[in-house]
């Protein structure tokens, strides 16, 4: 779910849906928290590479914006070897050693503005023991003789079990990151590799292309490399119709043996715990898939417990659909609100433009549900099949009426890991009493 400049900037970009100002009931605690979660790791993990890589430990020239025009420093790039040198095998791996590596394994071509780190020691933990050593980095401009590219290579460690490592290698939606390719698989030694290619930026507001090769291994051994097909990350003009390397050579990039020789001297990675106020409870777009009238038609969806989303079509266009369940939520819930008998509160808003990215036509309804042991559930649903983008439709798929009929059911108890007041049926059916389809 969605989120210029740097890191703040990215995160911005996949974590600002929703007007903080106007909307006090909605994002205080609210889908905010829950989307942000979910679509800062799916689609920054992809797409930002500055956060991504800054989140295990990459420093550099990715966090710093050190990817730039030519400084004067250049070289040939040798032919591609299949083996770490002997140098970076011995460990300690320094800045020219890792440009060294990284030059040896491209195609022929001109490098310039060379730079990089090595593996440099872990801060000092208060709150535990200390991390594994901080991966190296390196960057450069390369050019084939089709146009200068920036290329840039990460390597780190990741809790090979932890939500981290899966988000790194899952592919976006398409709700959140409009991208053109973007592939998933298995490899035979267990290691998951994904390949995306789509744009820096998702919105297109300039025309540079993103490809991201990542790699992570069973042992943990995280490869994160990206390419462009202009000399610098942003605010430069394209270079050349598509990044340098292609999606072959940027598996081989990424798979070679030398990064896992270095990956494997940086210490054990540490073992990821839950997000704070994470819940137990069922993946929310469960849930809201198992609440949609029959006849919808979902083409997407993903979720985590707590939030989730949907983008569901009745054959009249899609509909981007999310929804938050919280817990402890007594203290946040202001506006306009009608009381049920039961004393749950009731707000519905509908609003042009809702999330504040000027998608064409786009048009948002919100209900938000309040029950009185603090237990929220909120629905938002789109006339767009995702953050941001153009209308598809007149009006989102739902109506008001079975938006509220949804939000209030009780079976939204379990996304977030409560046991439900009255008994639901199975999660996998929809049930009979949802209301139906618009007309």
């Amino acid at each position: 779910m969605p989120f210029e400049d740097e890191l703040g900037e990215a995160m911005r970009r996949t974590g600002d849906t929703f007007r903080p100002s106007d909307r006090p009931g909605l994002v205080d605690g609210g889908m905010t928290r829950g989307r942000r979660r979910l679509a800062r790791r799916r689609a920054v993990a992809v797409t930002g590479s500055v956060l991504a890589l800054a989140t295990v430990g990459v420093a550099g020239g990715y966090a710093t914006g050190s990817l730039g025009p030519d400084d004067g420093k250049a070289s040939a790039a040798a032919p591609a070897t299949p083996t770490a040198p002997e140098s970076v095998a011995a460990g300690n791996v320094t800045e020219e050693q890792m440009i060294e590596t990284f030059k040896g394994l491209l195609p022929e071509g001109r490098t310039t503005r060379e730079e990089g780190s090595g593996t440099t020691e872990a801060p000092e933990r208060p709150d535990g023991p200390k991390g594994p050593l901080q991966g190296p980095h390196v960057s450069l401009v390369f050019d084939d003789g089709g146009g200068a590219a920036a290329i840039s290579l990460g390597v780190s460690v990741v809790d090979p079990a932890g939500k981290s490592a899966a988000d790194a290698v899952t592919c976006p939606s398409q709700a959140f990151v409009q991208h053109y390719a973007c592939t998933e698989e298995t490899l035979s030694d267990g290691s998951r590799y994904m390949l995306f290619q789509g744009y820096e930026y998702p919105d297109r507001r300039e025309d540079t292309k993103l490809w991201r090769a990542t790699l992570i291994t069973s042992e943990g051994v995280m490869v994160d490399a990206s390419e462009w097909n202009a000399p610098a990350q942003r605010g430069v003009e394209v270079s050349r119709p598509a990044p340098p390397l292609t999606a072959a050579q940027m598996k081989a990039l990424v798979t070679d043996q030398a990064w896992r020789t270095i990956g494997a001297q940086l210490g054990e990675p540490l073992k990821e715990s839950p997000e704070p106020g994470q819940s137990a409870g069922a993946p929310v777009n469960k849930v809201l898939a198992s609440l949609l009238p029959a006849d919808l038609k979902i083409v997407d969806q993903q979720g985590d417990p707590g939030y989730g989303f949907v983008v569901a079509d009745d054959g009249r266009g899609a509909s981007f659909i999310q929804v938050n369940a919280q817990t402890g939520m007594q203290d946040v819930f202001t506006g306009d609100a009608t009381t049920l008998p039961d004393g749950t509160k009731v707000m519905v808003k509908k609003e042009n433009n809702p999330d504040d990215k000027g998608g064409s036509g786009a048009v948002g309804w919100t209900v938000d549900t309040l029950r009185p042991d603090g237990f929220r559930v909120v629905m938002m649903a789109f006339n767009a099949p995702g953050q941001g983008q153009d209308a598809s439709r007149a009006e989102p798929v739902l109506t008001i009426e079975q938006m509220r009929a949804i939000v209030l059911d009780e079976k939204w108890r379990a996304a977030a890991g409560r046991p439900a007041t009255e008994a639901a049926g199975p999660l996998t059916s929809r049930p009979s009493s949802a209301p139906p389809p618009r007309s």
